[in-house]
């Protein structure tokens, strides 16, 4: 009835591997959809940290992106060539 809606495809990159996404697609989504789940571990209990809530709450799914740490996967567009790493520390709040 309404056509099909064509969404283009984007290369972005994930620990430095190269993988298809599509226009439009969350950072999470785009992970998800090339079979990442691991976005990095827990601080405390050291296990697997991934995409939960998925609406912006948990903030279980912050991975580096472009090297900016602690960057919400879930509320975050992809861009072409984006350069995702998963997060493996805490962030550094307190100034020198």
């Amino acid at each position: 009835m309404f056509g099909e809606l064509e969404y283009p495809d984007v290369d972005i990159f994930y620990e430095g591997k190269l993988i298809k996404s599509r226009k439009g697609q969350t950072v999470a989504a785009a992970l998800l959809a090339n079979n990442v789940k691991k976005l990095g571990v827990s601080r405390k209990l050291n296990q697997s940290r991934g995409v939960y809530c998925n609406d912006g709450r948990c903030h279980s799914c912050y991975v580096t992106i472009n090297g900016e740490e602690h960057i919400r996967a879930c509320s975050t567009l992809i861009e072409s060539g984006m350069e995702i790493m998963s997060c493996r520390n805490d962030p550094n709040v307190r100034s020198s």
